[in-house]
């Protein structure tokens, strides 16, 4: 607990007591008013302030005001107990309200221990400094140290360690890291000391964007939250109208036909149905929903900007998928080696020399494949052949690497690949001497990612790739996705996206899931955008709603799936709140309601509320 809400936990528990002391008490008149009067203004002096500055600032019709005019008509009709109960009461529903907005905050803060509190440069002397991240520039060295946070993403120069991510991801699993490797900022350093060389600004980092996001999530207000915040702004004045009404009009048409006008009887009933009416359940448990949903899917690695984009993912109907990078994991490798001799090692040791000049993916893997440092002293008379592939003279040979139209344009009789990639053929000396297959590798839970979108209720599932066809439709078969596009450019994207939509009813949404930055176009269109944050490009993840920190598809379902649950719990407060407000004020207005049930009405449905609304923090095991 905070500071100020241990404060205001013992000014409850102290009128609790002193109320508690006075029902047993045998006093009358003054001395009874003055004695309740101290545990009245012990819980309700703050109350009291407040309503007096909104009527100060003509800013009166809030829930203050409405306690303030229910309890003090109360006291002067001398109802004290009951004065003091509905001040006492609601202040522990505040409490209450407090409390969850803080365990959310709590949840959320946890994310922002991410945030680096400096950064190591070693000087001319090999000794640590530490200075501000804000103040390191790219391509500076920085040292992590077992035990601490890395503050700018670079990639590793030296060492290797085991990295904790759960902060970004939402998952326990440590990640080793060795030379080479890209490192992002935000995780912790667990085992060896790493030298990185930083490849952006802190405020371009991963940390500094996560941070920003999750800030700003609170500014962008669902339809939901403008609903309730329109509806509270004309309720309010209505319902203290009303009791106004209520209060006057049945003594004077009583009066007018004769009869006692029981003004203390038909005060009392406006008193209550004032109590009655206060809005605090829906104005308090609806943002809280929202915001403990937000705060519950970043602890699981989904950073969601908006409870506006968090309410439209729970209508989701169609997910649109880029190809590489967001189903694949955009690695190429080598996935078949067919030699015509049948010496596959010697073909891809041939091929990565060939290759070797090259900076390109593909030769990138041929050199993976062959494992061992290429000696370019071999390798001679290299000439690339745009769209075709490379001639080279290995070791004294003539060696031809590349696609089909290589073949074809030095007539060369070769075997055509069956399987599904990007094929170098190799000719040495004029001759065939086989073909390398070299596939993007599937994401482990690419497949479970579509079939669990599919049991959610998601009607329709495309890819839109600029990859071959060939390419494209073995990866939609195999990873069972309804529907396939290929080969297209980033406007072709967009508008079949349009087509998409214009297939669609209003309240249905569409989802694009993509990582690079000629994804930006498309994500910004789609009714809700997700990026690949870990290894998305930066447009992406700026142009995107909802960012996976993982990069694992699978996120893409427990995303709606929490979206789901958050709205659910909004809908049962507001289906429960306006359902017993509107019971309890027929009851108020008819004389049947007293102001005990009043309390209940009020305190006890906002405390309801807001205990279902902080549900949505828990997104464990959904």
């Amino acid at each position: 607990m905070t500071k100020k809400q241990k404060k205001m936990l013992k000014r409850i528990l102290i009128a609790s007591v002193l109320m508690v002391v006075l029902a047993f008490l045998p006093v009358t008149g003054l001395l009874k008013f003055a004695l309740y009067m101290v545990p009245y203004l012990v819980i309700g002096h703050d109350i009291l302030r407040k309503a007096f500055l909104g009527v100060k600032n003509k800013q009166m019709f809030d829930e203050s005001f409405l306690m303030a005019v229910a309890t003090v008509g109360a006291i002067i009709l001398g109802e004290y107990t009951e004065g003091v109960a509905v001040m006492l009461f609601f202040q522990i529903g505040e409490w209450f309200q407090s409390y969850a907005v803080g365990k959310s905050r709590r949840n959320i803060s946890q994310l922002m221990d991410i945030r680096p509190d400096y950064a190591n440069i070693e000087d001319e002397n090999g000794n640590l400094e530490q200075v501000d991240p804000d103040e390191v520039a790219v391509g500076t060295v920085i040292v992590v140290q077992p035990g601490e946070k890395v503050p700018i993403d670079g990639i590793i120069l030296e060492g290797n360690s085991t990295l904790n991510t759960a902060a970004l991801t939402g998952e326990s699993l440590p990640r080793d890291v060795v030379e080479g490797d890209e490192i992002i900022s935000g995780c912790i350093n667990m085992t060896g000391l790493l030298k990185i060389r930083t490849t952006k600004e802190f405020g371009e980092s991963t940390v500094s964007k996560i941070l920003d996001l999750v800030e700003n999530a609170s500014s962008r207000k669902s339809r939901s939250e403008n609903f309730i915040s329109r509806f509270a702004y004309y309720y309010t004045p209505i319902v203290c109208y009303s009791a106004l009404a209520l209060a006057i009009i049945p003594p004077v048409v009583l009066m007018f036909m004769g009869q006692p006008a029981n003004w203390g009887n038909w005060i009392y009933r406006a008193l209550t149905f004032l109590v009655i009416s206060c809005p605090c359940a829906l104005v308090i448990s609806i943002p809280l929903s929202f915001f403990a949903g937000i705060g519950g899917a970043s602890n699981a690695g989904v950073l969601v900007k908006g409870s506006n984009y968090l309410e439209a993912l729970a209508y989701t109907k169609y997910v649109v998928f880029d190809k590489t990078g967001t189903m694949t994991q955009g690695v190429f490798e080598v996935s078949e080696v067919n030699a015509a001799d049948g010496d596959s090692d010697s073909l891809v040791e041939i091929a990565a020399l060939a290759e070797s000049y090259s900076t390109h993916p593909i030769s990138k893997s041929l050199q993976k494949a062959y494992g061992k440092e290429i000696d370019k002293n071999r390798v001679g008379d290299v000439q690339e052949i745009g769209g075709h592939g490379v001639v080279t003279v290995v070791d004294g040979k003539e060696v031809l690497a590349g696609n089909d139209k290589l073949m074809e344009k030095y007539e060369i009789s070769y075997s055509k690949a069956a399987g599904t990639g990007t094929v170098v053929y190799i000719a040495i000396d004029k001759k065939f001497a086989g073909y390398i297959l070299i596939s993007d590798i599937m994401k482990p839970t690419a497949k479970q990612a579509i079939s669990d979108l599919k049991k959610i209720g998601v009607k329709k599932t495309v890819m839109l790739t600029g990859d071959a066809k060939a390419v494209a439709e073995s990866v939609a078969t195999e990873l069972k996705i309804d529907q396939v596009y290929s080969e297209l450019l980033p406007g072709d994207k967009v508008d079949k996206v349009e087509e998409l939509i214009g297939q669609k009813n209003e309240k249905e949404k569409l989802v694009f899931v993509g990582d690079g930055i000629n994804d930006a176009p498309v994500l910004s269109r789609a009714d809700i955008g997700i990026a690949m944050g870990a290894m998305g490009s930066d447009a992406a993840i700026e142009a995107a709603d909802v960012v996976l920190m993982d990069d694992d598809p699978v996120k893409i379902a427990k995303a709606i799936r929490i979206a789901k649950k958050c709205v659910g719990i909004v809908y049962q407060n507001i289906y429960f709140a306006i359902g017993v407000k509107v019971l309890c004020l027929i009851l108020g207005a008819v004389g049947i309601a007293n102001m005990w049930l009043a309390i209940f009405s009020d305190v006890g449905v906002m405390v309801l509320a807001v205990l279902n609304a902080i549900r949505a923090l828990n997104v464990k095991k959904i």
